[in-house]
């Protein structure tokens, strides 16, 4: 009887171990892959906004969350390769900013791991990386800003901030095919607005020049640039030939007028990286990308920036700096 008691004992401290030990065992720490077209100095204030945003949640990086961190550096041929390391390290999550490109690089590299868009501007449906924004079926979802469709009010918005505006300058790289779309937009709007639309395609980074040249010849009254990696990559090159040439500027992004364009308007960054933090939240809690919506943002920001506006010689008017959400002085 006593063999048997004592048996008895063992069994059950040894199950008692056993759960002692598997409390002790470290949970799995969710791995981020983070994919983005451009270099980490010109990433950086995204990616710490990211950052804070997941905190707000509860991630907190190197405690509860690790982030794996690739960048394409602006070069095309990039994302393909380091969407396959993100999916041999495992990565819980694919993060991706820059467009298409790497949004199409992730989706071609896994089936299974799920990606967040990360405010694309590329319209997910046409391009055949979603179903529907309703229900993207597969493993992506995220935001798509859909900058494209903003042409006009930007264009709108450099008219009013240049009465005098009559003849704009449009960058835009034909290999980019959200930049069609934005240009049919801006090209529209400019009629009513009385304004003559030239079209200007950069094809890469050689290509700077020659249009910088060409236009120092034409002198139009406005410049008007599109986004995505290879104008992105030449921002600090566009923004200087626009302060040298004292043309007022408009660009898709605030980090141009950060660097000393005149003006941004486009989706409030801040409320797109919480609502990514939102995505990450809610896969990792064990969420389909499949039945998560892709968002349109719903709230924009007008960016200005004075000290630019004062250097080529441009008083903006007071009802457009009213409008502003931000004025950089």
């Amino acid at each position: 009887m006593k063999n048997i008691f004592g048996l008895i004992a063992i069994m059950v401290a040894l199950v008692g171990y056993g759960a002692v030990a598997e409390a002790q065992q470290p949970k799995k720490v969710p791995l981020l892959g983070y994919l983005s077209a451009q270099d980490p100095a010109r990433e950086s204030t995204r990616a710490e906004a990211i950052r804070l945003a997941l905190r707000e949640r509860g991630y907190i990086e190197g405690q509860n969350i690790a982030i794996e961190y690739r960048y394409a550096e602006g070069k095309s041929g990039r994302p393909p390769e380091l969407a396959a390391e993100l999916v041999r390290l495992k990565v819980d999550i694919i993060l991706v900013t820059g467009g298409e490109a790497g949004i199409r690089a992730a989706k071609n590299a896994t089936k299974t791991i799920p990606i967040v868009m990360m405010g694309s501007s590329v319209d997910p449906v046409e391009a055949g990386i979603v179903d529907s924004l309703a229900h993207p079926g597969g493993n992506v979802t995220g935001l798509a800003n859909l900058t494209g469709e903003l042409g006009g009010k930007r264009l709108e918005l450099l008219k009013e901030a240049v009465p005098k505006l009559a003849r704009v300058a449009v960058l835009y790289e034909p290999a980019n095919r959200n930049h069609e779309l934005e240009l049919k937009e801006v090209q529209t709007a400019a009629r009513p607005l009385g304004l003559t639309v030239r079209s200007w395609e950069v094809r890469d980074a050689n290509g700077f020049e020659q249009v910088f040249a060409a236009l120092n010849k034409q002198r139009p009254d406005g410049l008007y640039v599109l986004g995505g990696a290879l104008m992105r990559t030449n921002e600090k090159r566009i923004v200087g030939f626009a302060l040298k040439s004292r043309l007022p500027s408009v660009y898709t992004n605030r980090e141009s007028v950060d660097a000393g364009g005149l003006m941004s308007y486009n989706a409030d960054p801040a409320d797109s990286y919480r609502r990514v933090a939102y995505y990450v939240d809610r896969i990792l809690k064990g969420a389909k990308p499949a039945d998560l919506p892709v968002e349109r943002p719903t709230r924009f920001e007008l960016v200005i920036n004075l000290k630019t506006a004062k250097q080529i010689g441009l008083t903006i008017p007071p009802d457009v700096l009213a409008r502003a959400n931000k004025l950089i002085k």
